[in-house]
Formats: structure tokens, sequence, C-alpha cells
């Protein structure tokens, strides 16, 4: 009988084991960012956001010279891929302004570079349509976007000082 019930309380405990939550584990503190910015903000936008943001702008409008008037867009889906990626490289510019050693504060940088992602995803889904009044009309958001941070810290009252 003793022996019946030492089993019974052993399967009893094996049950409410696998029942309960496994106990907690320790976790090794979290490291600071693995990311080592390789450009200064200035030449993150020179060499990247600026030559994106033009292949983006460029992509469509209209040119009225001497000859008349020509509409500009993406012909090939090739060229349309070309823009997609340029808006792409402009929506991910906006994750490098936010790394460690580039982001300026936690608050109104941060909005504004989320700011710039938002609107270049919204560019990139118009590229992905082949809309070109989308292209054309995201392009201007992308221009306010760049505007609204330029205004506060390149050329406005939290500009970093001239090198």
């Amino acid at each position: 009988m003793l022996r019946c019930c030492v089993l019974a309380l052993g399967a009893l405990l094996v049950a409410c084991d696998k029942t309960s939550p496994p106990p907690p584990r320790e976790t090794a503190p979290v490291a600071a960012t693995p990311f080592k910015p390789a450009v200064t903000v200035k030449q993150l936008m020179a060499e990247i956001v600026e030559p994106a943001a033009n292949v983006y702008w460029e992509a469509v409008g209209s040119v009225t010279d001497s000859h008349g008037t020509r509409e500009i867009a993406p012909k090939t889906d090739s060229q349309w891929v070309a823009v997609r990626n340029a808006a792409t490289v402009v929506a991910e510019s906006g994750n490098l302004l936010m790394l460690d050693g580039r982001a300026r504060n936690q608050d109104e940088w941060m909005s504004l570079a989320r700011a710039l992602i938002e609107v270049s995803e919204k560019a990139r889904v118009a590229a992905e349509k082949h809309d070109t009044k989308g292209v054309f009309d995201m392009g201007a958001d992308i221009y306010q976007a760049c505007v609204n941070c330029h205004a506060i810290y390149l050329v406005g009252p939290k500009a970093a000082p001239s090198r």
C-alpha cells in the first residue's frame, strides 16, 4: 500500500512539474548597441540619403523647354525597381539617423527620423505600384520631411557648429 502511495505521489509530482512554468533563467546583461556609425551625419546625408532621394525625386515630373513639354516617368520594370530601391534607401536612412552616435536626442530627432521612414515607406509602395502621381506626391512628402529636420538641425536653433 505504501509503495502504491509513493508511486502515486511521484506520478502527481511529475504531472505537476510539467504544468508549472520553468524557473526563470538568468539572463546576461544587455550589452551596449553593437552598431558603430562609420560616417558622420553630414557624410550620411551627402553619400547615402541625398543620392537616393535625388533618384526618387528625378524619377517623375515634366520638363518644358524650347521643344515643348515632355513627361518623365520610369518606362521599364528595372527603372521602377531603381525608384523603389531609392525609396528603400531613404527609409532605412531614417534608422541610421537613430543610431547611438548620430541621434542628437531621444525626442524630436527620433520623431523626425521616424517621419522620414514613414513617408519613404509610402513612397516605396507608390513605386511598387508604378504610380507616377503617387511617386510625385510622395517625393514632395519626403522633401518636407527633410526640410522639417534641416530647419532645426542643419540651419536652425539646434544646428551643429561648422567644422
